[in-house]
């Protein structure tokens, strides 16, 4: 037997009898564990939520700094990962949507793990990192060294196989998924964010164990390959991507049993925000797509509001927090494995939310919008030798790639534009930016688009999130690369959020809200400015 093999057999019985075992790092650079999860909003123990139930999130919390005020840059998933993996703004990375691969747009662009690797990481992948349709082969291979996991049929629970369209293992609604793709699929692959995709129903609740959805096989392919990691003592980037809680709200049973459905509360506002433009707003499309969702009831005099049924509102909410939960226990194998090894207190530990997700706020269903509700993530960062708390200085998913260097003590690339979050780990009360700045495009409807007199139909939203403010401005036909002009703005919005925080109200026009709107109308243009390409 070689040494390999029997070192990995000596680990695997420490493992079964509770052993923990201890490697040594021999050099500089930490391991560095990085969890992404999709749709994964801040309402988590951690950020103060006292009904959902994610213990291992909050243990991690308790080593890390929590970011209270992280904020994505495009609040849809190819947009904002491949903004947060490069460490570039959607402006420069010119992925607005998720259909544009970025090495189209950027032949030559840097990924964090394709730079580690010339700082002599090892870089490993398993689950959802990037967009699939953002990335070549859905992976992006220049960016990781290893093999990148991928679940295979013999991987799942039980003999139970692949769940149909990656998501559900209900026998009725595999059966359905059979049919329905000899019918209707003759090309392409299912995708939850694409509207002409496959869909089943929004929810799934049977009594399965975890590995028979994908994230509990993704957390076991982690697992393993972490020890194999470890036991080569060269340091690494172990990347792993969560699907859930992202639509359909599929979990074992278990963890819907954590939840009493009728009493969780739906959102505290479920109207648009007194005096907001419409093109803010958006009809919660990707939900509609699902087989059991009934038809939204429209309100009087606009098809712009929703207004979905209450008992199916709770249901929803209640498959978000299972999922989450269930998202929840796969972070803490990995935890755990980490800790059986010797190695949780001097990893560093990564976790972020893509974006946040309307939960029924705003008479609104998934992200898609520059609310803070869509645009407000989840960021926890722990490293060797930082104390634990939390900060409530703003900041972006752009700080990501800079800090990460910065805490693997390796060159920050010159390129990017996010700040190191390390200053704000060693001081919590410190500050590295005065406000974040997110985006979202939209097109005017036919109606709109000939009362304005553009050219196109194009909008973009961009807004700018203070410690007090949430200031956003519509413009048309325009990205931050080319020079700004106020003849292209088609609407404002201004939220007051230290008086406001759930944004009910516009107060842009308001006599008293005046002067703050100029000076942040002026902070924006500045901000424009600043990203011109010359």
């Amino acid at each position: 037997m070689n040494n390999f093999i029997m070192n990995k057999a000596v680990l695997f019985l420490f493992f079964c009898i509770g052993i923990k075992v201890s490697y040594a790092q021999t050099n500089s650079k930490p391991n560095i564990l990085f969890i992404a999860v999709d749709d994964l909003k801040p309402e988590i123990g951690a950020y103060g939520n006292k009904i959902v139930k994610t213990p291992n999130i909050d243990r991690l919390a308790k080593m890390s700094t929590v970011f209270m005020r992280n904020y994505c840059q495009q609040a849809v998933c190819g947009p904002t990962r491949a903004s947060l993996m490069t460490g570039l703004r959607p402006d420069i990375t010119k992925i607005w949507d998720l259909k544009t691969q970025m090495r189209d747009m950027n032949p030559d662009i840097l990924t964090l793990p394709q730079y580690l690797i010339s700082q002599g990481y090892t870089t490993v992948g398993t689950g959802k990192i990037y967009h699939p349709s953002s990335a070549i082969k859905k992976i992006d291979p220049i960016s990781w060294n290893d093999t990148y996991l991928v679940a295979k049929p013999s991987d799942y629970a039980n003999g139970l196989g692949t769940p149909a369209n990656n998501q559900y293992q209900k026998p009725a609604t595999k059966l359905l998924f059979v049919v329905k793709r000899k019918k209707e699929i003759k090309t392409g692959e299912a995708d939850d964010e694409i509207p002409t995709s496959l869909k089943g129903p929004a929810t799934e609740c049977i009594d399965v164990p975890d590995n028979a959805y994908e994230d509990g096989v993704i957390a076991l392919l982690a697992k393993e390959k972490i020890v194999q990691l470890t036991m080569a003592n060269k340091p690494y980037f172990m990347a792993v991507g969560f699907h859930k809680p992202h639509l359909p709200f599929v979990a074992p049973k278990k963890y819907w049993d954590l939840y009493d459905r009728a009493s969780l509360p739906l959102a505290e506002f479920r109207e648009h925000a007194k005096d907001a433009p419409e093109i803010a707003y958006h009809k919660s499309g990707e939900l509609r797509n699902y087989t059991d969702i009934p038809e939204f009831t429209t309100s009087e005099g606009t098809d712009a509001h929703i207004y979905l049924k209450e008992d199916k509102q709770k249901e929803l909410i209640h498959g978000y927090y299972a999922s989450v939960s269930y998202m929840d226990a796969q972070v803490g194998i990995l935890l755990n494995t980490l800790d059986s090894l010797g190695t949780l207190n001097n990893t560093v530990i990564v976790l972020w939310g893509d974006h946040g997700w309307h939960l029924g706020d705003h008479d609104l269903w998934e992200k898609h919008t520059n609310l803070e509700q869509a645009t407000r993530a989840p960021l926890i960062i722990a490293a060797p030798g930082y104390k634990s708390g939390k900060t409530n200085s703003v900041t972006e998913h752009l700080d990501i790639f800079p800090t990460i260097c910065d805490l693997a003590n390796v060159p920050i690339p010159v390129q990017l534009q996010g700040k190191s979050l390390k200053p704000l780990m060693q001081n919590k009360k410190s500050q590295v930016k005065h406000f974040s700045v997110s985006q979202y495009p939209r097109n005017l409807n036919k109606v709109e688009f000939k009362k304005t007199g553009f050219s196109n139909n194009k909008l973009m939203g961009y807004s700018l999130r203070t410690e007090k403010y949430r200031y956003t401005i519509w413009m048309n036909d325009f990205t931050t690369t080319a020079p700004f002009s106020p003849n292209k703005i088609y609407a404002q919005e201004l939220y007051d959020l230290s008086k406001d925080p759930l944004e009910k109200m516009n107060v842009l026009n308001m006599k008293n809200y005046k002067k703050t709107a100029g000076q942040l109308y002026d902070k924006m243009v500045t901000f424009f400015k600043s990203q011109e390409v010359q």
